[in-house]
């Protein structure tokens, strides 16, 4: 299952088959993502710079991005 948040500048691509949770997204940015909340990516929570620099840190590649065009 692929789920996509947008804020407007950027979208945030998530796929839960590749997610192995292991929590970086939530320890760095908690106030965007809340993995025991639904929606669990609060994205209007930070800059989209921030989300960004959050996302290439995802060791499984289940978060992703794009720019909106």
């Amino acid at each position: 299952m692929k789920k996509e948040y947008s804020n407007g500048e950027v979208i945030v691509v998530w796929e839960n088959t590749k997610c192995i949770h292991s929590g970086i997204c939530a320890k760095g940015l908690s106030h965007v993502f809340k993995p025991r909340e639904v929606p669990w990516v609060k994205i209007d929570q930070a800059s989209t710079a921030e989300i960004i620099e959050q996302i290439k840190k995802c060791p499984s590649g289940a978060l992703s991005f794009r720019m909106n065009e």
